[in-house]
Order: structure tokens, then C-alpha cells, then sequence
């Protein structure tokens, strides 16, 4: 019965069209692949925005934040609940497993906000709301929108209504906070001299505005021929119109709101501002939802631009600020282009080896056709082109050359042993075939503990090992089907000519067989090499510095600004500007955005926004990281104001905004004892220099004016603590008392002291409440004492519903994760820290701790599982242990060449690791299956056998080494957009090849030698080679 490649031989029409067949289905798939950074690997997360305006930061974490957090708490599959509660708003992100749907979580956490509507304050003005948006995600696209004639109101208006809400629509869209936005609103500032003069409290204008101004249903007539509906002109739109309402009568006589209050016309909020570089307008920050596309999304918003820029008037100009898609692109161009050096240079290494041009050219076929059906395969299982997948493509080059390489150099073997074309195909092929598929599956198996990885890191890296599994299976398909095929069609016997010169693989050769010979002749000391390596490599892993994730230069930088908790808003517009100039003046700096006032995420005057863009990694001379390190002394210039910034990584797995790239924290009962501690282990970590842009968000220099209620006086006129707080919100709460809707908004009326008197404390002496029992006016001093000022945060957070305490750092240039986390837990003992106070890492420094847990099994996994195929493949117990033992080696390699290259074991080299495991044990696989041949069939002991198979097989195994290297080093050497990202992978692989190649050619033969009389002293003649299932000979 004839095998595949005696078929393929027979029918090379066949072959050759089937394959075109594969290469076309992989060009129609590839520009159908999406593009994105890295594989969808993220929580489903859901922020929820709870608003009431005026009302501190203790009222909104107990009255809002805590019924929500009851509610939410119930929702199945919920892994993290946080919340920050400022003045006037609270936040909440809930973030959950990875198998939950987010569609799913939303209906659950809309209708939580249903159960806990009862238990909310009365006077909120909406309900909460809620966005599939994570909202430490980096934002994806940055529009700035400005106009030298529209005031800002009128554009804030029109940003919103048009730009925003269609933006909005768009799949993919998951928030768009509009920064700077000055929403269009009536205020009605209440002088408080005058009411008390008339004998008004704002509560009567409160009243009187609510009572005239509606917007209610009204019916329809119903004649007999028509129907009509009723309408009436009961809404008020423009200040005019509430000035001439009526509010009371004294002496008779109308008292008009123009008499108590001016009406204007103003912005909700007075204190927001953002910029576009040094240019004031509105900025839509634009992020995406979970699992959506950012590319794709990015694409279809940009589409939609220029019909909606249309639509504008000619003087709102709109401009992108800042695209995230540009780096992703251009870092995906870099790993394309590495991909082709990758390709280059293996092909150049083959016609330097083989020396024949059919040859040569066979092998690049193979490799072509392997990598281009792989897209074919990525399409059919949903991935997409990214970091990831595209640097599983790159190392694949290696694998899939390996292959094609091991069969073309068997038959080019036989053809010069005189063998026909087609005789020698056929053989070179059969005798192959075996060896291939061991190479490919030990390989496969390598990777199937990451299809097993939890996580993200394994959702990561699933897509990574599914796309090298699938391209290795194709490159065995066609190197055992197309190879052969057309080695007897095109492959010529070399012709010799008698006085050629050695080539320099002959040379090399001959320096081998001497090494090869005294390394047989001192086993003794190899075993010694092998277990010295073996020792310095579990030592290697050990001690050298862990890493997580490499910090990312994507380009993009983030910062969040912080002041003194009491600064005012005008103090901190000056200092962002001066901030600003800073930003602007450095060279590395394409465009940038920031703002103040509380807007988005952005809770507090105190803290501001900053995202600034980098310009293309070939123009700037400085990493992302560096460009922090090198502005952060000029930025420390601005007294009064620190700027936290952090590269944009596209990883991201932080639940919430952060100052930093790693984040700590702190929980507990009491909330006194915690901000004390936390500010303890903060001033610990400052001192520390592997640490920096250490910083936590207890902000507790707040001013707080306390009013001490005298309830037993308030009672003798009928008066409660609650008619207290009723009046100081009307007066200082920016108090939403009405609205009133367009055909295509609402917008708000507010009730507020003139702009003069809401800002000293003395006006609360002009404050006067009636008295319901007797009608007469009360003076707020008759009812109230007012305390000195005290301090106090200006933002509470919880974690999981206890007080909670966010810490964030940075690190040092050369300071590993692993390390920080030692010396982090080294802190905290050194300071004596309760244990009434929990603490544990978020985001990546959590993911990392858990990552760190399971890499060595992760190691062990891949072993056994390649034991166990190799084991099933020979159907011995020993030789995959021969096998195996090239790979202690590898490891060192790897270890040493991190160590040279000052990079930390990250996940990264951890992958590049296990790709070692299935790359460095195929030298043992052409020496041992060429071995185990040798004894079966012609009967040669294991010391002839074995040295023939090093000799024998020693060209391929130099060649199928290089094309690994080769394949790794421009993930290496890479320079550009991404680089960080897969050097450490580049690194590991290079360094385990370079190592294990200088080693395992001189130990695997000795420790084949000492288990097989190791074998023969205690077990039974050992059992027949086996029958290769894919390929017999005629």
C-alpha cells in the first residue's frame, strides 16, 4: 500500500493544484482577518454613574453607594466591585468573570438599580446609569472641537446633540466623556439679603418655579369631523420669561423673580475647562466596550466624520487628536516586516547549506504554502491579526522550515547516493516520514498546557498557540505531500567535481566527528556537563528577576493630575496651564489633551486629566518610559501640583483609572485607621528608590464647614434638621429644581446664591426659614452654630463594600515586578502594619502573582505532555528521557541570555521557553529515531548507532537550528512600535538555541549510551522500532 508521498509522487497535478487550492483559500482570508493589538482577552467590566449634585462625599458613599453596592453584590459571577464617591457623584465598576456575558451582566445590574431605586435619596435627579466600558481601558480615538465664534455653551450643545450621540451609535462605542463640556442650563441666583427683605426663602422660589413651568400631558378635542390637540405655553425656555414669574405678593403688590434673583443664562457646571494642546474647546474622549475592536471601531468612526462635520457650521472645526489605531498599525507593519526578514533569512541559510537552487526553492515553497494556508485556518477560527498571532506566524518560520528541510535533505541524501529522482523521493520521503510527524507532534504538545492556561494570560495566549499548532500541522501535510512531490520533479543529483573544495559544512562536519569522538571517549564528564547544566538552569529560573507583562511603548501617555484637596478652581487652570507649556515644549510630544473640573471619571476639582500622543517611535528618541522619566523633573517645577503619568499599555487589566502602571490595595473596618496606615506605607515606599510616582487617593486635606443643628430649638417653631439641609442645598447644592425639553434635548434650571454670596461661609448668616407654626421668619443663627472648619477626603472608596485605600506605583528602570512585590511586602512588615488592614494587588501586579504561582507547572505541563507523545510514539519509557534531556540546556541558554540582555523571566519569555521545549528536542529526535533504525534493521550496537545518527543527521540538525534562530533573532533585534513586547520571546529562544546547540550534540549522544545499558542491565531486550503509519516504500 503506498503512503501519501509515494501518491502525491505518483500524482503531482493533483498535489500541486490541491496545494494552490490551500494558498488561495489563505489569500482570500488574510484581508478578511480583523487587526487589532493582541487577542480579546478582557473582564467583562460595567461602570455605573450615580448623581446628586451638592452632596459630600460621606452622604454619597452611605446613601448611594452602599444600597447599589447591596444589590450588585447578589449579581452571579461578579469578581470585583469598587466604587469612588465625590462630591455630588459616586462611580461603581463592576468587573466579572471572562465566561460572563456582558449583555447578560447589564440586564443584571439594571435591574439591581431597579431594587435598590427605593433605598436611593428622593431628590437624585435621575436614576443611575450604566456603560459597558471599562474605565481604566486607554481611550481609543480623541476628537477636539473648537470654534472661534460659537460660545462655549452653544458648542458644548451642539457637541453633544450631534457629534456625540450619533458617535454614540456606533458598534463598537462604549463611552464618550466630553471634557470641557459646558452643557447649556438657566440659573437662577438668588440674592439672600433680598428674600430675607421680602420675607422669602429660596424654597418658595424652588416651589414656584417647579409649579409654573411644566411640561405635562394635556389631551386632545374629539369633534365630530376633526381631532385637535391640545397644547398650552406652559414650559418656560428663556431667562426673560422666569424673571416675570411671579413668586409672591407683599402689601398687595407682585413680587417678581427678577426682584430676589437674577436669571441667566449659563453652563451647569461653571468649573470645566479642556484643551486641545494650548487651544480651549470640548474634547470627546471616546472609549470602546469590552471585546470590542479597536480597530474596527476606530475605522467606522472615522467614516462617519465627514458626513457629520457637514452638518456642522462652517466656524466648529473639528480635528483628530489623538488615534491609538496608528500605533497598532504600525507596530502589526513591524512584526509583517519581521515576519519577512524571518523568512529572508532562513531561505538564505538553506541555499547556503543545500548549495542547490531546486532544493532551496522546494523548501521555500513549503514554507510559503505553510504560512499562507495558516491564514485560511486563523479566519475559519474567528482570530484576528495582531501582536500575538503575527509572532506565533514569525516563530513558526522556524518550525515550518524544519519540516521541509529534514525531508528534502533525506532525498537529496539518496540522490547522492545515486538514487533516481523519483526513487529517491519516494525513499528519502518514507524513511522521513516517521521522524517528521514525532518533530511535529512533541511539538504540538508543548503547546497544549497554554490552551489550558486560566486566566487572561491563557486568553492571551490561546489564539498564540493555536495559530503555531495549526501552521506546524499544515507545514507536515505539505512537506510530506508537496516536498517530495516536487523533489522528484525538479531535485538533481549534485554533481562533484574531484578538486572541489570543502564547503563549510564539510568543515564544519569534520571538527564534529572530533568532538563528537572525545566526548564518546569522556562520558563521564558529559554527564557532568548535563547535570551542571541542569543545576544552573532550576538556579537560573530561580533567582532571576520576574516580570509580568513588558511595559509597552504604544505611543500614548496618560496623567492625572493632583492638587492640594482645597484649590480652587481659577489656582487650578493656572497650574494646568504651566503644566501644559511643560507637555508642549518637549520634543517628543505630537498632540495632546487635557482638562479640569469634574467631568467623566474625573472626580474632584483637585485632580485633572492629561492624554497626551507621542509621535511615531522612528521620530522621537525616547521610549514611552523614558520620555516620563526625562519630563517628570521639568513637570516637578509647578509648585502646587504633581503629574502622575503611565505609558498606554494594550493590556490592561485594572478595574478602575489609575496614576500608575501597578496598584495596591489596602482594606478595612475603619476608615480612620486606614487613611493613617495608608499614608504610612506610602512615605515607606517613597523612600524606596526601586519605586516611583508613588501616590494613593485618600486626598484628606478637604476644608469641611460643619453646622451644629440645635434640634431642641428648631422644634419650638416646627422646624426639623431636614428644613435645614433642604435650604443649604437650595442655596448651595447647584440644586437641578426644573428642566425643560427642545425637540432634541432637556436641560436643567438651578437654583443657587448669587455668584458673590455662594462662596463665603458669612452668607449663612443671612439665612432665614419660616416657621410653620407661626409663619414667621427664623434666622439660621437662631437654629445653628457653625463649627471652625475641619478636614476631611474629598473622595471615599470602597472595595467589595469595605473602605478601601488605592495605592499606585511605578518602577525604577531595571526594578522587576517580582521584586517590587518583595520589597512591597517587606514594607508593610517593617512599619508594623495591623492586620485588622487586608491588602492585595489589582490589575497586572494581581494577574502577575497568580501567573507567577503557576508557572512552574506550566513548565511541567509542557513536559509531561511531551513525554507523553513521545513515549506514545516509540512506545518506550526511556527514549523520550533521551529525548527530553536536551532541554535543561535550552533553559540556561534562555535564562543567561535574559540575564545579558538585562530583561526580566516575563510572560513573554515564559512562552518563549516553552516554544524552546518543543524546538531543542528535535536534535534528539533525528539522533534517536536514526539510531533506534540503525540497531533494528541492521543490527549496529547503540555506540556505532548512535555516533552514525550524530554524524548522519548532523546537517539537518545545524540547519533546522539556524532556521529556529534565525526565525527568533528579528523578534530579538526588533526596533520599533511593539518591540518590547516580543523581544523577551526573541531573546529566550535565541539564547536556548545557541546553548543547548553548543551542549546537546555531545550530551544527548552519551546519555542515549548510559540509559540503554542502563535499559539492558535491568529490563528486557529492548522492543522493535515502530512502524511509521504515514509512509511506506514500494
Amino acid at each position: 500500500m503506498k503512503g501519501p508521498s509515494a501518491w502525491c509522487i505518483d500524482h503531482p497535478v493533483a498535489t500541486i493544484l490541491l496545494t494552490f487550492a490551500l494558498v488561495l483559500l489563505g489569500v482570500i482570508a488574510f484581508p478578511r482577518l480583523p487587526i487589532a493589538p493582541l487577542p480579546e482577552a478582557e473582564f467583562p467590566t460595567i461602570q455605573v454613574n450615580a448623581q446628586l449634585p451638592g452632596a459630600s462625599p460621606d452622604t454619597m458613599a452611605s446613601s448611594v453607594a452602599t444600597p447599589l453596592e447591596v444589590q450588585f453584590s447578589a449579581i452571579p459571577g461578579m469578581t470585583q466591585m469598587t466604587s469612588s464617591s465625590a462630591l455630588g457623584s459616586t462611580l461603581l465598576t463592576l468587573q466579572f468573570t471572562l465566561d460572563k456575558s456582558i449583555d447578560t451582566a447589564a440586564q443584571e445590574v439594571q435591574a439591581a438599580i431597579n431594587t435598590a431605586a427605593g433605598k436611593l435619596p428622593k431628590d437624585m435627579p435621575t436614576l443611575p446609569t450604566w456603560k459597558k466600558v471599562n474605565p481604566a481601558d486607554s481611550p481609543v480615538l480623541i476628537l477636539s472641537v473648537s470654534s472661534t465664534q460659537m460660545p462655549g455653551t452653544e458648542l458644548s450643545d451642539l457637541v453633544e446633540t450631534l457629534l456625540a450621540r450619533q458617535i454614540s451609535q456606533i458598534d463598537g462605542v462604549g463611552q464618550i466623556n466630553i471634557t470641557g463640556q459646558q452643557r447649556p442650563a438657566i440659573r437662577v441666583q438668588a440674592s439672600a439679603d433680598k428674600l430675607a427683605a421680602i420675607g422669602l426663602t429660596l424654597a418658595d422660589i424652588r416651589l414656584a418655579i417647579q409649579q409654573t413651568s411644566l411640561n405635562l400631558a394635556k389631551g386632545a378635542l374629539y369633534g365630530e369631523s376633526s381631532i385637535s390637540t391640545l397644547s398650552t405655553n406652559d414650559q418656560l425656555f428663556h431667562p426673560d420669561e422666569y424673571s416675570q414669574l411671579i413668586v409672591s405678593y407683599k402689601d398687595g403688590a407682585p413680587v417678581h423673580l427678577r426682584d430676589v434673583a437674577k436669571v441667566v443664562n449659563g453652563s451647569e457646571d461653571a468649573y470645566v475647562q479642556a484643551w486641545a494642546g494650548g487651544r480651549p474647546g470640548v474634547n470627546l474622549v471616546i472609549s470602546r466596550q469590552p471585546g470590542a475592536n479597536i480597530v474596527e471601531t476606530v475605522d467606522r468612526i472615522q467614516a462617519a466624520l465627514p458626513g457629520l462635520e457637514a452638518m456642522l457650521p462652517a466656524s466648529v472645526e473639528v480635528k483628530v487628536l489623538i488615534d491609538r489605531t496608528q500605533t497598532i498599525r504600525a507596530s502589526l507593519h513591524e512584526v509583517e516586516i519581521t515576519l519577512l526578514i524571518a523568512v529572508l533569512l532562513v531561505v538564505a541559510v538553506m541555499a547556503l547549506f543545500l548549495r542547490q537552487w531546486s532544493a532551496t526553492l522546494i523548501v521555500s515553497a513549503v514554507l510559503g504554502v505553510s504560512l499562507i494556508a495558516s491564514f485560511a485556518l486563523m479566519y475559519v477560527m474567528g482570530f484576528s491579526l495582531n501582536n500575538l498571532t503575527l509572532v506565533a506566524i514569525v516563530v513558526a518560520v522556524g518550525f515550518v522550515v524544519d519540516d521541509a528541510i529534514v525531508v528534502v535533505e533525506n532525498i537529496h541524501r539518496h540522490l547522492e547516493a545515486g538514487d533516481g529522482m523519483r526513487e529517491a523521493a519516494i525513499k528519502g520521503s518514507g524513511e522521513i516520514g516517521f521522524t517528521v510527524v514525532s518533530i511535529s507532534f512533541s511539538l504540538v504538545a508543548a503547546f497544549i498546557p497554554l490552551l489550558f492556561m486560566g486566566g487572561v494570560v491563557g486568553r492571551l495566549f490561546k489564539e498564540f498557540a493555536l495559530t503555531a499548532t495549526s501552521t506546524i500541522m499544515i507545514s507536515v501535510v505539505v512537506s510530506l505531500t508537496l516536498a517530495p512531490t516536487l523533489a522528484a520533479l525538479f531535485m538533481r543529483a549534485p554533481v562533484h567535481h574531484a578538486n572541489s573544495k570543502k564547503t563549510f559544512g564539510d568543515r564544519l562536519l569534520a571538527g564534529y566527528e572530533k568532538g563528537l569522538r572525545r566526548a564518546l571517549a569522556h562520558q563521564r564528564l558529559m554527564i557532568g556537563v548535563f547535570c551542571l547544566s541542569l543545576g544552573l538552569a532550576v538556579a537560573g529560573y530561580i533567582f532571576i528577576p520576574k516580570g509580568f507583562f513588558p511595559v509597552q511603548d504604544t505611543g500614548f501617555v496618560l496623567g492625572t493630575t493632583e492638587a492640594a484637596a482645597d484649590i480652587s478652581y481659577g489656582d487650578m487652570v493656572k497650574k494646568h496651564l504651566a503644566m501644559a507649556e511643560i507637555v508642549a515644549a518637549d520634543p517628543a510630544v505630537q498632540a495632546f489633551s487635557h482638562s479640569v473640573g469634574v467631568s467623566g471619571n474625573n472626580q474632584t476639582i483637585a485632580n485633572g486629566r492629561f492624554w497626551i500622543a507621542l509621535k511615531k517611535r522612528g521620530d522621537r528618541d525616547v521610549t514611552a518610559s523614558e520620555f516620563i522619566d526625562r519630563i517628570r523633573p521639568q513637570l516637578m517645577k509647578v509648585p502646587g501640583i504633581v503629574l502622575y503619568l503611565r505609558a498606554g499599555q494594550d493590556i490592561n487589566l485594572s478595574s478602575g483609572p489609575s496614576r500608575a502602571q501597578y496598584q495596591y490595595v489596602l482594606k478595612s473596618n475603619d476608615g480612620a485607621t486606614l487613611s493613617t496606615w495608608t499614608q504610612r506605607l506610602t512615605d515607606k515606599l517613597r523612600s524606596n528608590p526601586a519605586f516611583r510616582d508613588i501616590s494613593n487617593d485618600l486626598q484628606l486635606g478637604g476644608s469641611i464647614t460643619h453646622i451644629s443643628i440645635d434640634r431642641s430649638a428648631a422644634a419650638r417653631f416646627g422646624l426639623t434638621a431636614s428644613d435645614v439641609d433642604e435650604a443649604l442645598y437650595d442655596a448651595f447644592g447647584q440644586r437641578q429644581i426644573n428642566e425643560f425639553q427642545t425637540q432634541i434635548n432637556q436641560y436643567n434650571v438651578i437654583l443657587e446664591l448669587d455668584t458673590q454670596q455662594r462662596g463665603k461661609a458669612e452668607s449663612l448668616n443671612y439665612f432665614y426659614l419660616r416657621s410653620p407654626l407661626s409663619g414667621e421668619m427664623v434666622p439660621l443663627s437662631a437654629l445653628a452654630k457653625f463649627d471652625a472648619p475641619t478636614i476631611g477626603p474629598l473622595s471615599i472608596a470602597h472595595d467589595g463594600m469595605f473602605p478601601a485605600a488605592n495605592m499606585s506605583f511605578n518602577l525604577a528602570p531595571g526594578v522587576a515586578l517580582g521584586d517590587a512585590v518583595i520589597l512591597l511586602n517587606q514594607a508593610k512588615a517593617e512599619i508594623g502594619m495591623p492586620t485588622a488592614i487586608s491588602g492585595n494587588f489589582q490589575g497586572a501586579a494581581q494577574a502577575f502573582q497568580s501567573s507567577l504561582a503557576s508557572q512552574p507547572w506550566l513548565i511541567l505541563a509542557a513536559l509531561v505532555a511531551v513525554y507523553i507523545i513521545l513515549g506514545v510514539l516509540y512506545e518506550s519509557f526511556v527514549h523520550p528521557l533521551t529525548i527530553i534531556s536536551t532541554l535543561p540546556s535550552a533553559g540556561l541558554g534562555a535564562v543567561i541570555m535574559l540575564w545579558i540582555c538585562g530583561q526580566d523571566f516575563s510572560i513573554m519569555a515564559l512562552i518563549g521557553l516553552v516554544l524552546l521545549i518543543g524546538i531543542v528536542k528535535k536534535n534528539g529526535i533525528l539522533m534517536i529515531d536514526f539510531a533506534l533504525e540503525a540497531q533494528r534493521s541492521r543490527g549496529l550496537p547503540p555506540e556505532e548507532a548512535i555516533y552514525e545518527a550524530c554524524i548522519t543527521r548532523f546537517r539537518p540538525i545545524i540547519m533546522t537550528t539556524l532556521a529556529a534562530l534565525l526565525g527568533a533573532l528579528p523578534l530579538m533585534l526588533g526596533y520599533g512600535t511593539g518591540a518590547e513586547l516580543r523581544q523577551p520571546l526573541g531573546i529566550a529562544v535565541v539564547g536556548g538555541l545557541l546553548v543547548s546547540q553548543a551542549l546537546t550534540l555531545f550530551t544527548t549522544p552519551v546519555i542515549y549510551l548510559w540509559l540503554e545499558r542502563l535499559f539492558h542491565r535491568h529490563s528486557h531486550p529492548p522492543a522493535p522500532a515502530p512502524v511509521t503509519a504515514l509512509a511506506t516504500t514500494d
